[in-house]
């Protein structure tokens, strides 16, 4: 078991809950969700678990850590079982970063084995789980995903079908889910929003379950499609059947998988993340032009917009700053005096290039504010003439409730600051957002059916949750 004592990625980044993968009835089922989590590795960094079937009964291995080094040829042997598996990477949003809320979770009820593995986040789950624990029920974890199972099992004097439909229909917030039963069953489940992507692909003729088609693409295997919101797709030895019992009247996609979380060589909402968050950055040199030497992002989360932004200003692109991809997991941790070695030990700007010009820097969000400070910082310590900053996507002044960990408003650099008084913290000659309305353009996909979440940016929160003074677009009739 190896623990995770301080996380590759900046702390000023924002998280997503989870990665999610599934697979039905293949010899190395194991090894497959293996490699598929490694290319989900993105969406979690925390924990990471496998849960395969054998003789009837589910058996898991899960631990704090990257996949790498949580996972090894002998754990692998030791779950090789009846060939379904299903598998979890984690942020923990809901629940503490700790061993016992790692994923998948397993239940064993009345001889039956049930495990689930979950990205997002149930936003009535403690009314839920007082309702579950005065009829009886005993919790694990402090994990939100736990709510569901207890609801699919008490339900299941209706049957497997109805006890899902049943279980699902009392969730509210942001969900995708893979679900695998002791009899091999695995099952995909979506919000009625659609708030989370999760695809459906094929491999030698048996069906997987995975938040991003970049984890197809790993496998070689065929992309089907992304399920529908509210979908509810169940794969057994009989093949495939789909439920759909409950939609929203407008899809709401998470609009910020598009713009930082996705892998950017995957197709998200049917839209491939690479090529939109380019067109991103065109639409950002449209609105926001400034002159300079050059257009460079921070690696790696700004590349790709930086690229669009170029390619539409005429203003050359570089790569003023050198990632170190060696730095993993830092074990010595640096002393007062040098609070800002961890920042400097993952970037480093090349000094040659970067000494007397003017500079614009891409930058896809932010969100607390303090790396971006420190980065801007160490480029006036090195002589850059003037430093713009160009963000690809508008401020976020709004928490997020639907599995994004900055569930506050005081962790939003943004929220409590102007553009103008923004500029002066972060040391900046000039500063711009993308404006919401050029974003949605660039993404290309907003239409009267269609939509995005958009409430990390204006407050607008499509699904109401426990708090009175949120704004609710659909109850309030906000567009």
């Amino acid at each position: 078991m190896t623990t995770c004592l301080h996380s590759p990625e900046s702390p000023d980044r924002p998280r997503d809950a989870c990665g999610v993968f599934g697979i039905h009835r293949h010899p190395e089922a194991a090894r497959l969700t293996y490699f598929g989590l490694y290319a989900l590795q993105h969406r979690g960094q925390e924990s990471a678990g496998i849960a395969t079937v054998k003789n009837g009964r589910i058996g898991c291995h899960k631990a704090m850590g990257l996949v790498a080094d949580v996972f090894d040829d002998r754990i692998l042997d030791a779950l090789d079982g009846e060939c379904s598996a299903i598998g979890h990477v984690r942020y923990s949003t809901t629940g503490g970063s700790v061993l016992l809320n790692a994923q998948p979770f397993v239940v064993h009820h009345g001889g039956k084995s049930y495990g689930v593995a979950h990205n997002g986040n149930i936003v009535n789950s403690h009314a839920l789980k007082r309702e579950l624990e005065a009829e009886g029920s005993i919790f694990q974890t402090t994990m939100d995903s736990e709510i569901f199972l207890h609801l699919f099992v008490k339900n299941l004097r209706y049957g497997f079908d109805e006890a899902l439909v049943k279980a699902v229909g009392r969730l509210r917030g942001a969900f995708s889910m893979v679900l695998m039963t002791g009899r091999g069953e695995v099952v995909g489940i979506k919000d009625p929003h659609g708030f989370r992507p999760l695809c459906l692909g094929r491999l030698n003729g048996q069906y997987i379950l995975a938040s991003e088609t970049c984890a197809l693409d790993l496998l070689q295997a065929d992309r089907i499609r992304e399920l529908e919101p509210g979908e509810i797709v169940i794969i057994n030895d009989d093949g495939i059947r789909s439920l759909l019992p409950a939609r929203a009247e407008r899809r709401m996609f998470c609009i910020f998988e598009l713009i930082y979380f996705s892998r950017p060589d995957s197709t998200i909402y049917g839209k491939n993340v690479y090529l939109t968050r380019k067109a991103h950055g065109r639409r950002l040199a449209l609105e926001s032009h400034v002159d300079a030497d050059l257009v460079m992002p921070f690696p790696d989360s700004g590349n790709y917009a930086a690229l669009g932004y170029a390619e539409a200003s005429g203003i050359p692109f570089d790569l003023g700053m050198i990632r170190n991809h060696y730095v993993g997991r830092t074990f010595i941790q640096p002393t007062q005096t040098m609070r800002d070695f961890g920042v400097r030990m993952k970037l480093n700007p090349v000094r040659e290039l970067l000494a007397g010009k003017e500079i614009i820097i891409i930058e896809d969000s932010i969100i607390r504010g303090t790396t971006a400070r420190t980065r801007v910082k160490a480029l006036r310590e090195l002589g850059v003439k003037k430093i713009h900053m160009r963000i690809s996507c508008p401020p976020h002044r709004h928490p997020c409730h639907y599995g994004i960990d900055f569930s506050t408003t005081g962790e939003l650099v943004a929220s409590g600051k102007s553009v103008a008084e923004l500029t002066s913290f972060l040391e900046l000659d000039s500063l711009y957002y993308l404006s919401l309305e050029g974003l949605l353009q660039a993404t290309g996909l907003e239409s009267p059916e269609v939509s995005f979440c958009k409430a990390c940016f204006d407050g607008c929160y499509p699904v109401s949750f426990d708090d009175s003074l949120s704004k609710n677009c659909l109850e309030t009739g906000s567009p």
